[in-house]
């Protein structure tokens, strides 16, 4: 059989590099089409910090003149003020007031149950909360509470393992709010959940600084409204489900998350950091391994040749390894999701980016290791900056609609490269093709058989390395621009090029090897195109064009 340029060899495609090599800068009407929908739907991302945090969640300043002090004494507390109710080891705090607590309870709770005009602080000032059966910090009432950690102190809150009900609220986490939270300061906290979450809030959860611990059985933070993350803030999160969860039942525009500064260590059983609606990153580091990382891929490839060094581990099937109920993906949005800056490092078993709608990447630094596909959206992932490095995955970017405007790409896939399917996420098989070199629509693989799916790319550079095909567009293919470079599969019935109704390139430098079984090349172009067939070569030999 015939292959392409890599190991063993055969097609290779230079277009743009002669006729002028074409114009690089040059857009066509797909392009434009995904800028401009690009830039429809960022606009609904218009929230900045100045519209998600107020002054008074950076506010930290505290003093003992007009505070309440609450001294914690293992099996009992005191308080300087009656508005403190004591009942052996459980505090019940009432006043609209900043109370500064210090010291240790053995088995006992701190609750706020106070005017539900009440904005109160919380100064934790070196205090070892531990209860065995219930929340150790328990926010009943109140309009809003603000926990700020003193500043060089070190806090501890922990449950014994079970959640007893004392109420008619399923008390489930170490620190459980039925009102909006705020956590500040330059403290530390450390929170030990092993039956449940670790932070709960079923409003808003909001950190603007602190460096925070936590270890738990369910999620390490969670909130039914929102969570914002910003300032000096580090978290650590060893979690049992997800690392960050924001949900809401009842109404679908909330249960979003913003994060916009901090630096975020998450390994989570389940997902990394996961939005029942919307999600906008920033800015911050964010260090994330979900489901045990990509070693546990939930997506392998099913050929038994393998490929390069990625995502394959042959002879597995294209199938979860694990419960197919349980998602570990590292950053997950039921809507859409935003990145404009930020550092990223994520090893997953499913994807590593993923959208039930449209992603939209502006900027940020990623290195990741998928064991499914690296970015995958439903319906369009556009990228117009940023710096992408995908070391493995099954299929590197994923949509219906796939924009490439801008950034630098290198990715390896054990299947497809760039993909361009609809509905839910999971590969198809290659379809077949009308010969060698065919410049009509051929079938392909992907999440659907539909072939209205788009890749267009007028801009940035990527360079592929795909054991299937390396762009795989079921419908049209446009290139305007961009330098791509695709290393295909040397074997099999894929192949560099795969569409189903055309692939028409008007600028910028395109350069493909791989198999030539099944190849297709450009159906329509305005400058040079170039199809070498050749026989097998050894590794290293020198093609002269």
């Amino acid at each position: 059989m015939r292959r392409w340029l890599f190991t063993t060899l055969a097609l290779v495609m230079l277009t743009g590099m002669l006729a002028g090599c074409g114009e690089r800068g040059a857009t066509d009407s797909g392009g434009t089409s995904g800028a401009g929908t690009a830039g429809s739907a960022a606009a609904d991302f218009s929230q900045t910090d100045a519209d998600l945090f107020t002054d008074r969640d950076y506010e930290t300043d505290y003093g003992e003149d007009g505070s309440i002090l609450i001294q914690l004494n293992g099996s009992s507390a005191a308080a300087s003020s009656d508005s403190v109710r004591i009942s052996g080891t459980t505090v019940t705090i009432t006043e609209d007031a900043t109370h500064i607590i210090s010291g240790t309870l053995d088995d006992g709770m701190i609750i706020v149950n106070a005017p539900d005009t009440a904005k109160l602080q919380l100064v934790l000032n070196g205090v070892d909360i531990h209860s065995e059966t219930s929340a150790a910090l328990y926010i009943l009432e109140a309009d809003k509470v603000f926990v700020t950690l003193a500043d060089g102190t070190e806090n501890t809150l922990s449950n014994g393992g079970t959640f007893t009900a004392i109420d008619d609220n399923n008390i489930d986490a170490v620190i459980f709010s039925k009102q909006d939270l705020t956590l500040n300061g330059s403290g530390s906290l450390t929170i030990t959940s092993p039956a449940g979450h670790g932070i709960v809030s079923k409003d808003d959860l909001v950190v603007t600084g602190g460096t925070y611990r936590l270890t738990s059985a369910s999620h390490g933070l969670d909130a039914n409204d929102s969570i914002r993350i910003t300032g000096e803030t580090a978290i650590t999160v060893d979690a049992g489900k997800d690392g960050i969860h924001a949900e809401n039942d009842e109404d679908a525009s909330l249960g979003f998350v913003y994060i916009s500064d901090g630096d975020l260590e998450i390994e989570a059983e389940g997902d990394g950091i996961s939005a029942g609606a919307y999600m906008q990153i920033q800015g911050g580091t964010m260090t994330v391994l979900a489901g045990g990382g990509s070693e546990n891929g939930t997506k392998e490839s099913s050929d038994s040749w393998g490929g390069f060094r990625g995502g394959g581990r042959p002879g597995q099937s294209s199938t979860a390894a694990d419960d197919s109920s349980t998602s570990m993906k590292g950053l997950k949005a039921a809507g859409d999701m935003l990145i404009s800056d930020g550092s990223f490092a994520i090893d997953s078993a499913d994807d590593s980016v993923h959208s039930n709608a449209s992603i939209f990447v502006n900027g940020g630094v990623f290195e990741i290791a998928s064991g499914d596909d690296a970015f995958h959206a439903d319906e369009t992932l556009t990228v117009t900056a940023g710096t992408i490095q995908i070391t493995e995955s099954y299929e590197g970017l994923e949509a219906l609609h796939v924009y490439v405007q801008g950034g630098d790409i290198s990715l390896v896939a054990s299947d497809d490269g760039l993909n361009a399917a609809g509905g839910t996420d999971s590969s198809g098989t290659a379809g077949g093709r009308d010969g060698m070199f065919a410049g009509g629509p051929g079938g392909g693989g992907g999440m659907s058989s539909s072939s209205n799916g788009s890749i267009t790319i007028s801009g940035g550079t990527l360079y592929i390395h795909a054991s299937g095909d390396g762009i795989d567009a079921n419908g049209s293919l446009t290139i305007s621009g961009g330098y791509t470079v695709v290393v295909g599969p040397t074997q099999g019935d894929t192949a560099t090029l795969d569409y189903d109704t055309s692939a028409v390139i008007t600028g910028g430098t395109f350069i493909g090897t791989g198999a030539s079984g099944m190849a297709q090349t450009f159906s329509d172009s305005q400058q040079g195109v170039v199809a070498v067939s050749v026989g097998s070569q050894s590794a290293g030999t020198a093609i002269t064009l």
